[in-house]
């Protein structure tokens, strides 16, 4: 029975979107739709650092300024205690506020924009009010998950969290008053200003060292918050197809698509690639037609480009269509990658590609030698049939 009540199943760590069978990560579709509807990873711990470090930090510059004032406050309003009535005098609220907003405001003013600055660092800018729309199925109990969550690895990390603030504002106080402790042992003989001044300058030290520490501290609940929050909106494999479906189209559509592309894109290298004067080669990744007119081409332009199998049905038309093949692996990756059909080369290519145009010159001149001596023995071919009858 003892054994029975201390066990704890495992299960009750284990991660929600695992159970379900959410594996995927959260694609930029769903990480935008989830940051509309205000649900963004946000560390408090950074907020609640932040805005503890910047009112500690001001305070003590102006701790000499708000003394002044509490004193010139309590001076004035005990010295016409007799003179001034409440109830009659409304003046006396109006230099009662004048006085609060003297103290609080520089306070309360800074503590806003540290809390305003902590938020946009980690969200940016943000505005939308479905956070706070009611929600009555909120409101039902669910002990389940309030266990489950309990016994999570959030629920872990926030305990081991909560020891650790402890620890330090535990630790921080136990060193700041040992280190002044004869001071404060002596304060029952010091006079109530140098008492004021000692107890007040441990506070804000104290103030300072907590939230240095606890902002040290809200860097990894950072990490952790943003980790966590993308586990939790893990998604299966079925809702990332449904989502493809909905923002890229049906695969099956879209690979119909990519066929008739395809189709068109070979009906127009047959036309193009018989006009080109040179292919450029990988050899056999990538195939790149090329075609310069100097009459109104202000430099060579891509005809035809093309990997893989549309490479190799542009090297076959060259051959077919006798337009010469150079191997240049440099270029032809360059191109492809850095070019569109329809487009002048780049500057930087105008040197090598005018080297393969001259050799491209060439084989076509050794093509052109090569033709009146195929024609002459055709002629000596005939002439002998002719005498031989």
């Amino acid at each position: 029975m003892t054994n029975d009540l201390l066990f704890i199943d495992l299960q009750w760590f284990s991660d929600d979107a695992e159970a379900e069978g959410r594996t995927e990560q959260p694609t930029e579709h769903k990480l935008q739709r989830l940051k509309e509807e205000g649900q963004v990873p946000k560390s408090q711990e950074l907020v609640g650092a932040v805005v503890l470090f910047l009112p500690a930090l001001l305070l003590l510059f102006i701790a000499p300024y708000m003394l002044r004032t509490c004193v010139e406050m309590f001076r004035f309003f005990f010295t016409r205690v007799t003179e001034l009535d409440p109830v009659k005098d409304r003046i006396i609220a109006g230099i009662f506020l004048n006085y609060l907003a003297r103290l609080a405001l520089p306070m309360l003013a800074v503590a806003v924009i540290a809390a305003l600055f902590s938020n946009i660092v980690q969200t940016g800018l943000l505005f939308t009010t479905k956070p706070i729309t009611p929600d009555l199925t909120k409101v039902i109990p669910r002990f389940g998950q309030y266990f489950k969550r309990i016994f999570s690895v959030e629920g872990a990390f926030n305990f081991i969290k909560s020891i650790i603030k402890m620890v330090i504002i535990g630790g921080v106080a136990f060193l700041l008053i040992r280190s002044e402790f004869d001071k404060l042992i002596n304060l029952q003989k010091a006079g109530l200003w140098l008492g004021l001044i000692t107890v007040a300058s441990i506070a804000i030290r104290m103030l300072l060292f907590c939230a240095v520490l606890l902002l040290v501290l809200s860097i990894p609940d950072f990490i952790f918050q943003r980790w966590r929050f993308r586990e939790r909106h893990k998604m299966s494999r079925q809702e990332l197809k449904e989502e493809m479906k909905m923002y890229e189209g049906d695969p099956l559509i879209r690979s119909r698509i990519r066929s008739r592309y395809r189709d068109y894109y070979r009906q127009n290298i047959a036309a193009a690639v018989p006009r080109a004067d040179v292919v450029v080669t990988n050899p056999t990744h990538y195939a790149i037609a090329l075609e310069y007119n100097q009459e109104n081409m202000p430099g060579p332009m891509v005809t035809a480009k093309g990997a893989d199998e549309i490479a190799a049905k542009i090297r076959e038309l060259a051959r077919e269509n006798g337009v010469p093949l150079v191997e240049n692996k440099p270029v032809a990756q360059a191109l492809y990658k850095e070019t569109e059909v329809g487009e002048i080369i780049p500057v930087t290519y105008y040197t090598v590609v005018a080297m393969i145009f001259r050799k491209v010159m060439d084989i076509n001149e050794l093509r052109r030698k090569k033709k009146p001596s195929a024609k002459q023995s055709s002629a000596k071919t005939a002439s002998s049939g002719k005498a031989s009858a």
